[in-house]
């Protein structure tokens, strides 16, 4: 048997050497957040978790035990019929559950006797926690940005992913957040992830950037939805260089129409993310936004939403955040096109 017992910092120093990653948890806590790449083989399943818990309370601790190991055993032996088999004697997993308890303790026991070298994270998915929050603030501090400013519409993702696309390095929080911002920036059948996943996803990105070159992020807010942007990036990102991206209005309109098409398709869920506009433009304003809406004029309500709610205050609101937003050189494609984006984005690289 092989077991070593490994600290959460050095796991995740090591990520890359090994064969895989597996977390023992309940597939809802492995949705909530995970070790990078991690595989979710449960002990104990939800609904297994609800039952042995239960019993734990109702009846006692020992026969809670009991229909528990049953449980972890029959579950153990299916991974390694599905997972194991064709595994050579020299592969190597990392293992963790919460806490690195019995859960991941008894998938690290059996693969151990069948003469597998595991490694254990010590503390768990607990430690693996606290270990990212405590890296986090580091890695934020020691690269360099450059935040893309711009306006609603001015086209700051589709410059982040040509950026991307031409060999940047870019940090594009909505993408990681699934959400595009704005009060209207909900996606349509794209759930937001937990904050602790969000949290995750972002030092894994920092984590793999060459702090010698620059990165590329985009000018966002203190939160992306309902996710809150960890607060050693934004206050290094607010003390950054800034680029100004500009676009003629009718490409703004034209831009938003296109990256929002489902709200034309559908002109409902439209009108009920208006909603959100109530208490700052007032329910008559809204409501005729609506009406508009119901009658097919969408792009004459995009043009509205940006000279009326989006665009007042922007440079100002912008200033404020972003210290170096007066001296941002202005970078103007020459149209919302992807081919436009593409050449200014190797104009920027090179």
């Amino acid at each position: 048997m092989s077991v070593v017992n490994i600290p959460a910092a050095e796991a995740i120093a090591r990520l890359g050497g090994f064969d895989a990653v597996i977390d023992a948890r309940s597939e809802s806590e492995y949705a909530e957040d995970r070790l990078p790449g991690a595989i979710n083989w449960p002990s104990l399943n939800d609904a297994e978790r609800a039952e042995v818990g239960t019993l734990y309370k109702q009846v006692n601790p020992f026969e809670a035990r009991k229909r528990g190991a049953h449980l972890v055993a029959a579950n153990i032996s299916r991974h390694i019929a599905a997972g194991v088999m064709d595994k050579p004697k020299g592969w190597q997993p990392l293992v963790y559950c919460w806490r690195g308890g019995q859960r991941s303790n008894s998938l690290a026991l059996v693969l151990g006797q069948i003469g597998f070298r595991v490694h254990l994270v010590e503390g768990g998915y607990k430690a693996f926690r606290a270990a990212v929050l405590a890296d986090l603030p580091a890695l934020a501090q020691k690269l360099q940005y450059r935040v893309v400013c711009g306006p609603t519409g001015s086209g700051k993702t589709r410059l982040l992913q040509a950026l991307e696309a031409a060999g940047a390095q870019v940090l594009d929080l909505e993408a990681l957040a699934s959400h595009r911002s704005s009060v209207l920036g909900l996606i349509p059948g794209q759930p937001q992830p937990t904050q602790k996943r969000f949290d995750t996803l972002v030092w894994e990105k920092l984590r793999g950037f060459d702090p010698a070159r620059p990165v590329f992020v985009e000018s966002e807010s203190r939160k992306v939805g309902n996710l809150a942007v960890p607060e050693a990036l934004i206050t290094a990102m607010r003390a950054s260089a800034c680029l100004r991206l500009e676009l003629s209005e009718d490409e703004r309109v034209k831009l938003l129409l296109e990256d929002y098409a489902f709200f034309a398709q559908d002109p409902e869920f439209f009108c009920a993310r208006l909603e959100a506009l109530v208490q700052l433009r007032g329910r008559e304003q809204v409501k005729s936004w609506q009406a508009q809406v119901r009658a097919g004029q969408v792009e004459d309500v995009v043009r509205e939403l940006l000279v009326k709610h989006y665009d007042p205050g922007y440079a100002s609101s912008t200033a404020r955040n972003f210290k170096s937003f007066g001296d941002a050189p202005v970078i103007a494609p020459r149209d919302r096109t992807p081919e436009a984006m593409a050449e200014l984005a190797r104009t920027l690289v090179s």
